[in-house]
């Protein structure tokens, strides 16, 4: 890991590539901006911003209201458009793309975890999770079956024909990861994830998170809760748009480059 005169544990005002080398990353952020006009003022909300992200990671970005995560997170999940800067996932430039190749691109390289749960209440565990691989092309059978592999990775093999109203806070959420997961995204964005949820339901999304990591998932968490932060592999802090720092967490340096291949 490069030094950056920081160990190549923090960040240097959003240029951080010290998880740069080894093999290729699934995730690569690259002098991010986004300007807004309040009137005749220009808001920075991001303000170069640059990263990696390699497959398998469980990366939290957290920081105050106003710092621009949420924003940073639209930008990796194609929902709104950089003023400058380039998002890269599995080595394709998402934001030269199309507005008509967008939906196509969430739908097979990401999977969007929300706070609320975003579930369809009129349909089933089984019919939530499905509803996310009907326009792939993906036989009625094959989504049938993929639908009930996942929910029973989640723990909820026995709940695929409840409806969300049937289910607890916990368990929607699972459905709503297991809906995620649907098309085997390069990259799983969860957002406020356990915001919604107890404690010890928080401790049980979590620790599938971590699951799915040490699976080769590769997961972002935009979180305001530092219990579930200090889990992560990695916390990135936004401040003014900015990266404040980026640091490796939970697991010891030389550990962290021989999983994600970075040695020099």
């Amino acid at each position: 890991m490069s030094n950056n005169g920081n160990n190549g544990k923090k960040g240097n005002n959003g240029n951080n590539e010290s998880h740069a080398g080894g093999s290729e990353p699934v995730l690569r952020i690259r002098d991010l901006k986004k300007t807004y006009m309040q009137g005749r003022i220009p808001v920075h909300a991001l303000d170069g911003v640059s990263f990696d992200v390699r497959k398998g990671e469980l990366l939290s970005i957290v920081g105050p209201s106003g710092s621009g995560k949420s924003t940073l997170i639209s930008m990796i999940g194609l929902l709104d458009r950089p003023t400058d800067g380039s998002v890269f996932i599995d080595d394709v430039e998402i934001t030269k793309a199309k507005e008509s190749e967008a939906p196509r691109i969430r739908r097979e390289k990401i999977g969007f975890v929300f706070q609320h749960f975003n579930l369809l209440s009129t349909l089933t565990a089984m019919e939530n999770v499905d509803i996310a691989m009907r326009f792939t092309g993906t036989s009625k059978n094959k989504r049938n079956e993929r639908a009930f592999e996942l929910l029973t990775m989640v723990g909820l093999g026995d709940r695929v024909k409840h409806k969300p109203s049937e289910l607890s806070g916990g368990q929607q959420q699972r459905v709503a990861i297991a809906r995620a997961l649907a098309n085997e995204p390069a990259i799983l964005l969860a957002d406020e994830p356990t915001g919604a949820v107890d404690t010890k339901t928080r401790e049980v999304i979590v620790e599938l998170l971590k699951g799915l990591s040490e699976k080769g998932q590769t997961i972002i968490v935009v979180t305001h809760d530092m219990d579930v932060a200090r889990q992560t592999d990695r916390i990135i802090t936004m401040r003014d748009g900015r990266i404040a720092s980026d640091t490796v967490k939970g697991i010891e340096e030389n550990e962290y480059e021989k999983r994600y291949d970075l040695q020099n």
